[in-house]
């Protein structure tokens, strides 16, 4: 039988997809598997073939090949048992892309540790509350990162630097790992506040297989592609979707390292003949709002985002510029992807702002507050039917008549004003069709006659003013309804982002109501 990776259209995604097809892409098993083996050791023939790019912010460029990450790797899983080092000890990595960073990453999960990736722009706090959560034996980082490091009381730390490449040269060449597939391999982190430190997210293993529903149908993967993910490895799009994946099926990723800049990022996509891309939502607004897209060339055949949904004017922007059309896959580092578009799948219509359609085998609903299931166009809590039950999934959605699925922002982020029921995600995109308006941010505030009223945050080139405030809720009210518009309007020079690129409206609810609660 064919496998898997030999389909991409999406009536074979649903006839052949299944668990077992989804083992037969890889060497291991249900019993025994392996994440650094299955992604870097048996790729790694003697060709000298890519494994990972690196698109340096300072315009310079790093190719990693499979052969030079398995050597790597297996040296630091025995340079990691040498200093004492025990199968499912925490090994913490505060790293860029680089050498150092793919070495211990697949080293430590090579010999049974657990990797444990963390942001690079995470200060004292960040670090901290990690540390303690996860109580890792080693932190390895830079020499930047080392003051912050070692201020940290009994936390031992390495600098990942050319001496720890020659540290561990001695060591042999190669290494036969003996893990079990549900064996602890990584702990993942969501990007929380310092304030609130979300629970690491523990994968096995066998995590690997199950990301390939993601890989085949959320970002389109197949040998042959060149592909790119500008997402820090240190968050779940990045390490699962664009570091992982692809490395496991023996295709040649690429990555962002240092202060992102959306110019670099199109210019490596252009040089490395990028031809299947995968980035946040934010990735493709910042390129949109660079204004230089028109200055390159480019490869793209498939194309996907996740983070949050795409505003219309950015759609707009992917669509003439690249010239495939926008594929959404929706999930959490929770619960994995859920909701995919089917890159590449001939078979398959993309609608402009939809999630898509469920991966193969799973069944999502919208359900209304009764628990019964939503009619098309009525938004509700997005349900995953798993474990015999309906789980939430935090989010509310609708469907249309072709059962395609949208996304209508957090559960939390629903605006109800004098009885109606708003969502924070729709006044978002409208306000974005504005011309003037570069980004926006929309939550309820407390309102004295309504309850709640809602309260746009815009970033924008142009002068504020009330003529402008005025413009921007008629703008709002005729495009949505007469009572679904920003009764308030604040100008901002940026808004509250996550490490992970997304707008922090939560951030913004608790600034408002600090304010209320000094003016009360």
């Amino acid at each position: 039988m064919a496998k898997l990776t030999e389909y991409t259209r999406y009536a074979d995604a649903q006839k052949f997809a299944n668990s077992q097809a989804l083992w037969d892409l890889f060497d291991g098993n249900r019993d025994y598997f392996n994440i650094a083996h299955e992604c870097i050791n048996r790729h790694a023939d003697g060709s000298g073939r890519t494994a990972v790019r690196i698109a340096h912010a300072d315009g310079s460029d790093k190719v990693l090949s499979f052969d030079e990450l398995a050597v790597g790797s297996s040296r630091f899983a025995y340079w990691l048992q040498e200093n004492g080092i025990q199968p499912g000890d925490r090994i913490a990595f505060m790293l860029e892309p680089s050498l150092p960073f793919y070495t211990s990453l697949f080293g430590a999960m090579m010999m049974g540790a657990i990797s444990v990736p963390l942001f690079t722009l995470f200060g004292l706090d960040g670090l901290r509350l990690r540390v303690d959560d996860c109580k890792p034996k080693l932190l390895i980082t830079n020499a930047e990162k080392l003051e912050i490091a070692t201020s940290i009381e009994g936390l031992r730390v390495v600098v990942a630097d050319a001496g720890l490449l020659d540290e561990i040269a001695h060591f042999p060449d190669t290494y036969k790992p003996a893990t079990r597939a549900e064996d602890l391999a990584v702990f993942q982190y969501t990007s929380g506040t310092t304030r609130e430190l979300p629970a690491a997210v523990k994968h096995s293993h066998r995590t690997l297989q199950t990301l390939m529903f993601a890989a085949l149908y959320g970002t389109g993967i197949r040998p042959g592609d060149e592909f790119f993910c500008p997402s820090s490895p240190a968050w779940g799009h990045g390490l699962w979707h664009g570091t992982l994946a692809p490395l496991a099926l023996g295709v040649t990723t690429g990555t962002f390292a240092g202060r992102f800049d959306a110019v670099r990022l199109m210019k490596g996509l252009q040089d490395y003949k990028i031809t299947n891309l995968s980035a946040a939502a934010t990735h493709y607004r910042m390129m949109k709002n660079s204004g230089k897209a028109k200055d390159f060339a480019f490869s793209i055949k498939k194309l996907s985002y996740t983070g949050e949904p795409i505003d219309p004017a950015t759609l707009e922007f992917v669509d003439q510029t690249f010239h495939v059309p926008a594929c959404s896959m929706y999930g959490t580092t929770e619960i994995g992807v859920v909701l995919v578009n089917y890159p590449g799948a001939s078979d398959y219509v993309v609608k402009p702002g939809s999630l898509g359609k469920p991966v193969p085998g799973l069944k999502l609903q919208v359900q209304k507050p009764d628990g019964t299931a939503a009619e098309p166009g009525v938004i509700g809590e997005l349900m995953l039917w798993r474990r015999d039950r309906w789980e939430t999934t935090k989010d509310l959605a609708k469907i249309d008549e072709d059962v395609y699925f949208y996304h209508a922002g957090r559960a939390d982020d629903v605006i109800i004003s004098a009885g109606w029921t708003m969502s924070a995600v729709e006044i978002e995109n409208t306000l974005l069709k504005h011309p003037d308006v570069r980004e926006a941010a929309v939550i309820g505030v407390p309102d004295a006659t309504r309850g709640q009223v809602a309260k746009a945050f815009i970033v924008t080139d142009r002068a504020p003013g009330e003529d402008y405030v005025t413009e921007l809720k008629n703008f709002t009210r005729d495009r949505l309804s007469q009572h679904e518009f920003p009764r308030q309007i604040a100008f901002v020079s940026e808004l509250p982002k996550t490490p992970a690129g997304k707008v922090h409206r939560k951030v913004l609810r608790d600034r408002e109501a600090a304010a209320l609660l000094r003016d009360s």
